[in-house]
Order: C-alpha cells, then structure tokens, then sequence
C-alpha cells in the first residue's frame, strides 16, 4: 500500500468519472446533478452500447470511448459494475489509479481489503446505496478505507446526499446493511403488492387498490422519519380498541409477520456475508 498522504480533492473543480454506465450509475449522476452539486460537464463515463450512452449524454454527461479514458480525466472515480467483475476491471485500470485520485465502489458484496490490493492503495470508500436513488430516495452507507481522509468522507457523504439520506458505518456492518437497506425494497414491493391484492379481494378496482396501497406505504414511511416517534407508537395510534386495525394486526401477528421479515434481513444479510468471504 502507498503511504504518502494522499492530495486534497478541490471540491470546487474536480471531475467525477463512472466506471460502469447502469442504471445505478445513472440514478447518482442525475442525482448529482439535479442538486446543484456538480454540473454534468464534470461528469463523465463510458460505454460501447448506444442506449446507455444516449441516457447519459441526455443530460450532458461527457462520454469517452474507454474507461481509460475516464480514469485519466477523472479525480474521484465510482466503480459502479457487476461484483463478478470488479476485480478485473480494477486490475485493468491499477497503473492509472493513483493515489491522488478517490475511488468509490458500489460492487454489492466486495471488502474493502480487495478493493485496496487490486488498486495498490486504500484511498478508498465503499458505498452501499439502494435502488430507490432512481427517485432521489436512497437509503445509502459508506465505510472508509485505509487512507480515506475526512475530506474525502465529506465530498463522498456530498455526492450521495444528492439521492437520499447518509450513514456511515464500519465495514463490519455492512452485510446486515445489504440484508436491510439493500434488499429492503424488494421486501416492501411484496408488501404493496399483497396489500393492493387484498384490496382486490375486498372489492376494490385493481388500479385504486394498487394506488392506496403504494400510497400508504409512503406516508407510513414518512412518519416514521418525520413524527419523532417509535413505529410501536404510531402502530398504537391507529390501532383503537375493538377497531379494524388491530383486527388487522392480529392476523398479521397469527401469520409471524415480524419474524419473517426478521428472518429475511437476516437471511440476506448472511448471503452478503457468504458473497464477501468468496
């Protein structure tokens, strides 16, 4: 590992490049740029295939023919490609990663302790966002590598602000933050979408039914954040003795609906665990 300090990043100039051309490297570069953060002429990315790279220069990101290219002209630099590939590629690109440059990944599953021996140095931080940063909602948390400073921390917790909310946390965590934050969403699309079934089955049109339900979701979650108070509490507050909704919650409790989503945080969480220990 390199030892000298590694150089401050201008905040007020640098560029940011992308290593991968997703959808999730899509979803933060917009982010990023709807914010004010950065303007997409200090973005830029590659890629061979034409609807990616129409995505990207839609809101005029810079396009190279090669991730080369994007190294070079880049000072932080997000790998945001497939965790099978990630090695490879950051092999390929190691002579250009030089220690004035931050790198980020976002590979699903991959320790910090690679990422550095691939890129010969740990100014580095891993970043473990979810899909909701397509609408500016993410549930996001990183953890500093070796020779990741403050300042880095800082831009890095700036950038990905633009599409939700920050934690940080150290690396150990971050299999039951995949478990969580980074499964979650599937687990709630299963619940939105058996709670607009049951209105099916109650009588409702399937397009209201989907409507309040995903709604419900919504403002449940929004409270959650905004009231102050513990989800317990809030549950008690529309549960009123005799009423509908603890009707609702006793069949909910009789089925073990806590422990299964309980159980699938974990279940996922220990995948991660497996999937990082390759």
């Amino acid at each position: 590992m390199a030892t000298s300090s590694p150089m401050s990043i201008q905040t007020e100039t640098f560029k940011l490049g992308f290593i991968g051309a997703g959808k999730m490297a899509e979803s933060i570069a917009k982010g990023v740029v709807k914010s004010g953060i950065l303007p997409a002429t200090r973005i830029r990315t590659a890629h061979k295939g034409s609807n990616r790279r129409d995505a990207f220069s839609s809101f005029g990101v810079q396009l190279y023919d090669t991730n080369q290219q994007v190294v070079e002209d880049s000072d932080v630099i997000i790998f945001s490609v497939k965790p099978q590939i990630i090695g490879e590629v950051v092999l390929q690109l190691k002579p250009l990663l030089t220690e004035d440059k931050l790198l980020v990944s976002v590979a699903a599953g991959i320790p910090l302790k690679y990422l550095q021996n691939w890129a010969g140095h740990g100014r580095l931080i891993r970043v473990v966002p979810n899909t909701p940063a397509a609408v500016g909602h993410a549930a996001t948390v990183i953890s500093m590598g070796e020779s990741a400073s403050e300042k880095d921390a800082d831009l890095i917790s700036s950038l990905f602000g633009a599409i939700g909310k920050i934690w940080r946390a150290d690396e150990k965590y971050l299999d039951a933050v995949t478990g969580l934050s980074g499964s979650g969403p599937a687990y709630i699309y299963l619940a939105i979408d058996a709670l607009a079934d049951g209105g099916v089955a109650a009588g409702l049109p399937r397009d209201l039914a989907l409507g309040l339900a995903s709604q419900t979701v919504l403002g449940a979650a929004s409270m959650a954040i905004n009231s102050g108070k513990h989800p317990g509490q809030l549950k008690d507050d529309v549960a009123s003795p005799g009423g509908t909704t603890i009707a609702g919650i006793h069949e909910l409790e009789k089925g073990g609906f806590r422990g299964i989503l309980m159980n699938a945080v974990t279940a996922a969480g220990h995948r991660s665990q497996m999937l990082s220990n390759r």
